[in-house]
């Protein structure tokens, strides 16, 4: 098995990591208690200081064992099973309680590969670098952290936004999370301790004499996400974040869309994690199985906790309901409200990893003049794309720097850029204006700044520019709230023979449709290779299909008579009967071209058994469900029930002259990265929705007043992450 280390490297673990004798030797975090240095298969008892038993486990063949979710700042006994020592007290540590500055100032980090020492013990590896062609020595340098589980500290090679930095003047400090890497400790999907560690790392990084001031944190994916986390701890030599491509909720984008599993980017995802927490050298990280063969004592030593990592996959995908205890404390959304310090984030709507579901927790923004968001459509490399890219660089330039901004230093390695991005040989995107140019006063700079709307919407990406699909927008608009206050909510109804339109039913209008899902009749969008380099691409090469025989609806409205455009969440309220007790459902929306051709806008799920509503968070255009088990219920057997299916948000021109459409369908089929774990049916399902003038079923959109796009249709494909195929009509006719 991969997570079996050769005998002679048990051995040295265990002369690195000796019994204490008669005391067990157990380190105190927050909510966790560790036991080191016994022999494998050891019983070890977690009882109240009284005695009164709580736990119970075996020491594995490190001669660890963890126990876990403890109360902070409680005190334990733990004792050896059976032997006549006396019980070893521990106390776990309290997340708020931070430690004094001296554990951050007495270590000195220098140029290159090292480790930095938590409050808990914990040593992280770490990866210090001076800007491209400088040395430490000739700083002080405005600096950024880069924190994550992938491979920061990697003395071997550069993430995305750490080379960004470098070659851009700032100082760099890669540093892997507990679990990961040479890191030690257990590896927990943003638990506390992670959190904690990451303020730590910005006090011990901000202490240094090589370093300009108070320190940045930079990073797209992971390393964005665990921006969140930090900047809600607020520590306080942390000066802005700059998050890119990140997520809100950990079960419900992307881990279960509408309640349904995502068996696919997500999943493999949680997968990758569980095989970088394995030990190393037979497991873990190629880099850090390297270190450990190469006689890296500290990385060696750092693998005895995990073999007590929680399989990441069991203890998130394989809970099918939002458990709030677990949940809550993982989820970004519950701490981008406390950050205090300046914030740049930028996502895309169609980004094929972590999806669009970010938007919903922007409203818990901070405010704040210096907490700008940019989104477009595109994929999750899109917020590095140039547009975004050159006010990422101001605001580092601004807010952790403390200069004038210049974006345009960036320009020279574009080409380098866009080959990473869009793959080798790719064009370079048209590089945006510099707005800076010809400000010589930085109290000027951050005015223009912070004078541009704090939420940046930049439409139709990829049709900018003369090449289609070559990252550019069109046209952009900027709004105060998100989602925005200057819309009016588009209504338009079901109708028979697939028509959609904003007149609500007659009261005399009868009518039902019927379909039988089935994920079989149209599986998940397929791309070549993996499905993640070839969604960046200027031109993917999508195979989007047509909806098939009986097994969807579809309802379109007629061509329209001037634009709609379009920016936030949707919803489809739908009064539904099925012959099944549950079903899954996926709503598309698109947009039929005058030329015959259909381009794809956004999607969204449901499964129905957890359609109720959380009433305090819900909007008329984002229903937000609980997924809570005590609120699952069984469809009534043939009974018509309300059920609502939230849309993803998302920003676009619907054309003078095309038609609105929207489908119902199984999930599967319109993106590349994301699969659902839903039922096979074999087409014996039978799902009805109802149009009539009591259950009206309807789309409803918001609808931006006062856009003004370009008086030119976008070509078709050519929008970033959106498809386009030969539009064909569903079996009802829409």
């Amino acid at each position: 098995m991969r997570n079996r280390l050769p005998s002679f490297l048990v051995s040295i673990l265990c002369v690195l990591l000796p019994s204490t004798g008669l005391a067990l030797n157990v380190q105190e975090g927050i909510g966790f208690l560790a036991v080191h240095g016994v022999a494998e298969g050891t019983e070890i008892a977690l009882e109240t200081p009284s005695g009164n038993p709580l736990e119970t486990g075996f020491a594995d063949r490190f001669g660890s064992l963890l126990f876990r979710e403890l109360g902070e700042g409680q005190s334990y006994a733990l004792r050896e099973v059976g032997a006549a020592d006396p019980p070893t007290l521990a106390t776990t540590l309290v997340f708020s309680n931070h430690p004094s500055g001296t554990i951050y100032a007495s270590q000195g980090l220098r140029d290159g590969y090292q480790y930095i020492r938590m409050r808990d013990g914990t040593l992280l590896s770490a990866m210090v670098r001076a800007p491209l062609g400088k040395t430490l020595a000739q700083g002080p340098f405005p600096t950024v952290v880069e924190y994550s589980g992938y491979d920061p500290s990697n003395p071997e090679g550069f993430q995305p936004s750490t080379l960004l930095s470098s070659a851009l003047g700032f100082a760099t400090v890669g540093v892997n999370m507990r679990g990961s890497g040479c890191s030690g400790g257990v590896f927990d999907l943003f638990d506390l301790p992670t959190t904690a560690d990451g303020y730590d790392v910005i006090e011990v990084v901000a202490a240094q004499s090589w370093v300009a001031g108070k320190v940045g944190m930079v990073g797209i994916s992971f390393p964005g996400i665990s921006q969140l986390y930090v900047g809600g701890a607020n520590p306080p030599g942390l000066a802005a974040i700059a998050p890119l491509s990140v997520i809100s909720d950990i079960f419900r984008f992307p881990g279960f869309p509408g309640g349904i599993r995502n068996t696919g980017f997500a999943e493999s995802w949680l997968q990758e994690r569980k095989n970088d927490a394995e030990p190393a050298p037979e497991g873990g990280q190629g880099w850090a199985r390297r270190r450990v063969n190469d006689g890296d004592a500290v990385c060696l030593e750092n693998q005895r906790l995990r073999l007590q990592t929680l399989d990441p996959i069991e203890f998130t995908t394989n809970e099918p309901y939002y458990v709030a205890g677990l949940m809550d404390p993982r989820s970004p959304s519950q701490w981008i409200s406390e950050i205090e310090v300046p914030i740049f984030l930028a996502g895309a709507w169609h980004d094929e990893q972590t999806g669009a579901g970010f938007a919903s927790m922007l409203k818990q923004l901070p405010r704040g003049r210096d907490v700008k968001v940019t989104m477009l459509n595109g994929v999750h490399s899109s917020s590095l794309e140039p547009e975004v890219l050159y006010e990422w660089i101001a605001f580092l330039d601004l807010y952790v720097a403390g200069t004038l901004p210049d974006p345009g230093r960036s320009a020279p390695f574009a080409a380098v850029i866009a080959g990473e991005i869009l793959g080798s040989g790719a064009p370079t995107p048209p590089l945006p204006a510099d707005r800076y140019d010809g400000i010589h006063d930085f109290n000027e700079a951050k005015t223009l700044f912070e004078s541009s709307p704090r939420f940046r919407v930049l439409f139709e990406n990829g049709a900018g520019s003369p090449t289609a699909g070559l990252p550019a927008p069109t046209f952009e608009m900027g709004f105060e709230a998100w989602p925005p206050r200057e819309k009016r909510y588009g209504r338009f109804y079901f109708g028979p023979d697939g028509t959609l339109t904003p007149r609500r039913p007659a009261r005399d209008a009868s009518g039902v449709d019927s379909y039988r899902p089935d994920p079989d009749a149209r599986p998940q969008q397929t791309l070549p290779g993996s499905g993640s380099a070839d969604s960046w691409k200027v031109m993917p090469p999508y195979n989007w299909r047509p909806l098939l025989g009986d097994t969807a609806l579809g309802y379109a409205t007629e061509p329209l008579d001037e634009d709609i455009t379009i920016a936030g969440p949707s919803a489809v309220d739908l009064w539904l009967r099925s012959s099944a007790a549950d079903t899954d459902l996926q709503v598309t929306l698109s947009e039929i071209r005058a030329d015959g051709l259909e381009t794809y806008v956004q999607s969204g799920w449901l499964r129905a058994s957890h359609r109720q509503e959380d009433l305090r968070k819900r909007t008329r255009l984002e229903p937000w469900m609980t997924h809570l088990e005590v609120d699952a219920q069984e469809m009534p057997a043939g009974e018509f029930v309300r059920v609502r299916v939230g849309l993803l948000a998302v920003a676009h021109v619907f054309r003078k002259g095309s038609r609105i459409r929207i489908t119902l369908e199984a999930p599967g089929g319109d993106r590349t990265r994301w699969r659902f774990d839903t039922p096979p049916t074999g087409g014996t399902v039978l799902n009805e929705v109802s149009r009539t003038r009591k259950k009206p079923s309807r789309l409803l959109l918001p609808i931006i007043r006062n856009a003004n796009p370009p008086d030119v249709d976008p070509p078709c494909p050519g929008l970033r992450g959106q498809p386009c195929r030969t539009y064909v009509p569903a079996a009802n006719g829409g």
